[in-house]
């Protein structure tokens, strides 16, 4: 049987988490990007933005957004 090997690197930067999100995920050429999503409404969204949308939107790698209270 043949086993699936992950890597998961934790990495910690700082500034505008989109902009450091997206670098970082450039810089490594991740795979994947999960992320998580505080599950906020059109509205809330629409007026504080959503990094997560804005990262899917960015980075050229598959994008898995988790919502606040689903599990995985």
């Amino acid at each position: 049987m043949d086993f699936l090997q992950i890597n998961v690197q934790r990495v910690v930067g700082c500034g505008e988490a989109k902009d450091v999100i997206c670098g970082i995920v450039d810089k490594l050429r991740a795979d994947t990007l999960i992320m998580g999503s505080h599950g906020y409404g059109f509205i809330k969204r629409a007026l504080l933005g959503s990094v997560s949308d804005y990262c899917a939107k960015h980075v050229k790698c598959p994008v898995a957004i988790v919502k606040h209270g689903e599990e995985i």
